[in-house]
């Protein structure tokens, strides 16, 4: 890697501007992937310097400068997290997954309404193949506020666009769950399970649901699922913590 970025800023006499552009845009994109690979792995220093040098051979990579905010975010910095989607935004106004990325940092800043805006925006993009996913994001985040009639209307209109969205089934239950409606959460947990594999919070869920409606055998039945399936798991201690 580090032998490919040195020949990537090395120019024989012969090259014209094209090719020096063309060098250039390469060891940005590569700079960018190694940042974002640093970033999943953890090294968020190296991360970090990754992905401002891509940045310096390439100002107008809005998912570099998105990756850079989530990098200054784990670093703790929000100040500068915040400067790096803002140039996000800025360099690629029409790129919904930026908007989006946007959108879920100012939610974790508990700054709802702003949060709210720019999910609207990545939902409009003609480009936005995946709506039902920036819908449920968006739920969840309304969760989060609470807002719970417009965390209903987001993650309605992820279901409306894809019916057996995982996700949103599962957000559905949870929020009709917080909001004391047990039968409607077990509908939506059980149409989650029908196409969706149980994890161990899933499971846990489900018990919990259980309890609020008073079925004890369907409260032992994920119960003895959870233990067995996931023996290790926090959810798992919990039970047997609980007797």
């Amino acid at each position: 890697m580090a032998a490919i970025l040195m020949v990537a800023g090395c120019v024989s006499t012969t090259t014209g501007p094209s090719e020096m552009k063309a060098d250039q845009g390469d060891a940005a994109e590569l700079n960018y992937q190694l940042g974002a690979r640093y970033y999943r792995n953890g090294d968020y220093d190296l991360a970090r310097d990754r992905l401002e040098l891509a940045l310096k051979q390439n100002p107008k990579n809005g998912m570099a400068w998105s990756a850079l905010g989530l990098t200054y975010e784990a670093l703790d910095n929000i100040r500068l997290a915040e400067d790096a989607y803002n140039s996000a935004v800025r360099v690629a106004s029409r790129d919904y997954k930026v908007q989006e990325n946007y959108a879920v940092f100012l939610c974790r800043q508990k700054r709802f309404e702003d949060a709210r805006k720019y999910f609207d925006k990545a939902i409009r993009a003609p480009t936005n193949d995946y709506a039902e996913q920036t819908y449920t994001n968006a739920g969840v985040c309304m969760m989060q506020k609470p807002d719970n009639v417009a965390a209903e209307e987001y993650l309605r209109a992820a279901l409306e666009r894809r019916p057996n969205h995982g996700e949103a089934l599962l957000q559905m239950s949870v929020l009709f769950y917080e909001t004391g409606d047990a039968l409607r959460a077990r509908a939506f947990l059980e149409r989650y399970l029908s196409s969706n594999m149980p994890t161990a919070p899933v499971l846990f869920h489900g018990i919990r649901i259980e309890e609020k409606l008073g079925d004890d055998n369907a409260r032992r039945e994920y119960t003895l699922q959870l233990l067995q399936d996931f023996p290790d798991s926090a959810e798992a201690e919990r039970i047997r913590q609980a007797g």
